[in-house]
């Protein structure tokens, strides 16, 4: 009987008769410092790019005539976009080399930035956030890419950490940054600005990013367009259908017909990799246990982050009343968090393994879950003071979790096996919002909570936030299958 766990995943065929294309040698690790300098700017900007628009977007309807669903299509093209191209990156790198496609990634940002800044109405404004998803996308695949080519094992971990350094930068610094210059200058200039400070990656990247091109060059027909198309309109749809789901219910057709099309495709997609002989990804991946194991802890993780620091910023502000700067507050330690402790994380990773350190965060998220759905409603300070442990707990996690699947993955393989992780780490951030938006509304007006220690106001939050402590118990028992050393 044969294996359903197997240990080695085979290389894609190739038009070799002496097998599989030999790669470009990488470059001197000296430049390591400089790379992750690179890769840390590039992340902080792509992330800043999403978390900004957050405090723009009323400045933007006030420019543009757009009705409110219009409006949150400016947040949402991006989300569609970045989730679509995240797991297609990866692949397309095997193929045609980091440095290219990372600069193709930038390039497309920049422009995506620039269109979005000088748009003249709404329309071209959503092209423009398109534009600065797709180009976004490229980051945090190919950044992770890059780093699991250019150090070895038991260096990895730190590199993974600069990643999640600049993804909680990002995320403490877009707003109020954005609100600055908005402020100063008007809501144009944070896009355009964000395009000035990618201008010098692009110059610098193609220097120092390893690249692991094969020395034959690359050709589309390595990459399986349609396997792409097949998993990229999965991954888009059933975005889209989670979207629809908080807008107006899981029982919309618009909802639930872009989720069962987005289940169809994925389907379509797994049929045809076990058929094409040059598949988007090896058949063997989606059953390698290490990897699949990754990423299910790594789609669990980002439901029950998102969904958390989701629900605390409408629980302060409907139930204790903040504004939208003190909001912000209460998220900032959290953010701050992830900023400082990731790379410390990362290298600890490389010394105790993933096993440990995400077992511990995912422990460290669950209770403050626990702590949330029990505050809910009260003091405002004491939740904020918990979003510090949502962050440690999500800084404990990303890094181990990148180092666990770029140890899980073959290297001839790392491109489209990270983008995988990638596209279905933040596909579970879109589901985790749906799923407890569903239950937030569904609880809505109970007269008490699910939570016997919960007391007050605040009950649908307090049981949503229970929903997110029960996920994690399952994250914490699938964590136990990770490998223990990289």
């Amino acid at each position: 009987m044969s294996d359903p766990w197997p240990r080695t995943i085979e290389p894609f065929p190739t038009d070799q008769p002496d097998g599989p294309a030999r790669r470009t040698p990488e470059p001197a690790p000296p430049r390591t410092g400089l790379l992750l300098g690179v890769l840390l700017v590039a992340v902080t900007v792509a992330v800043l790019a999403n978390s900004m628009v957050l405090v723009l977007v009323p400045e933007i309807g006030r420019s543009f005539p757009a009705s409110p669903a219009g409006l949150a299509w400016v947040v949402t093209a991006f989300s569609l976009s970045f989730a679509v191209a995240t797991p297609l990156y990866g692949r397309i790198a095997d193929v045609f080399g980091v440095r290219r496609v990372f600069a193709v990634g930038l390039a497309v940002f920049i422009a995506g930035s620039v269109l979005a800044g000088l748009a003249p109405d709404i329309a071209l404004h959503l092209v423009g956030r398109v534009l600065q998803g797709l180009g976004s996308a490229a980051v945090p695949a190919l950044g992770s890419v890059a780093i699991a080519r250019a150090l070895p094992p038991g260096r990895r971990g730190f590199g993974f950490g600069v990643v999640g350094t600049g993804v909680g930068a990002g995320q403490a610094l877009g707003p109020p940054l954005a609100g600055l210059v908005a402020e100063a200058a008007g809501w144009r200039w944070p896009f355009l600005g964000a395009a000035l400070l990618v201008a010098p990656i692009l110059v610098l990247a193609p220097r120092v990013l390893p690249d692991g091109r094969p020395e034959t060059g690359g050709s589309w027909r390595a990459v399986d367009l349609v396997g792409g198309v097949l998993l990229g309109g999965a991954v888009g749809l059933g975005l889209f259908g989670l979207t629809r789901a908080q807008q107006t219910g899981f029982g919309a057709p618009s909802s639930w017909g872009a989720v069962l099309a987005a289940l169809l495709l994925a389907v379509a997609f797994v049929v045809r990799i076990r058929r094409t002989p040059r598949p988007f990804a090896p058949p063997a991946l989606l059953v390698h246990g290490p990897f699949v194991t990754a990423v299910a802890v790594g789609f669990l993780a980002m439901f029950c982050y998102l969904g958390t620091i989701l629900l605390v910023p409408l629980l302060v502000a409907t139930v204790n009343g903040l504004g939208v700067g003190q909001v912000g507050l209460v998220l900032l330690p959290g953010a701050l968090a992830v900023a400082v402790l990731s790379s410390f994380a990362g290298r600890l990773s490389d010394r105790l393994g993933p096993r440990r350190l995400v077992g511990a965060g995912l422990g460290v998220l669950g209770l403050a879950a626990l702590a949330l759905s029990t505050m809910a409603g009260g003091s405002a300070v004491a939740l904020g003071a918990v979003t510090l442990a949502v962050g440690v707990g999500l800084a404990t996690i990303t890094s181990p979790l990148i180092n666990a699947v770029a140890a899980a993955v073959p290297g001839e393989h790392a491109g489209v096996g990270l983008g995988l992780y990638q596209g279905a780490f933040f596909l579970g951030g879109g589901t985790g919002a749906a799923v407890l938006g569903t239950v937030l509304a569904a609880r809505s007006g109970a007269a008490g909570s699910w939570n016997p220690l919960h007391d007050g106001a605040g009950a649908a939050f307090s049981d949503a936030l229970l929903v997110i402590a029960a996920v994690l118990v399952v994250a914490l028992a699938l964590s136990r299958r990770l490998p223990a050393r990289t």
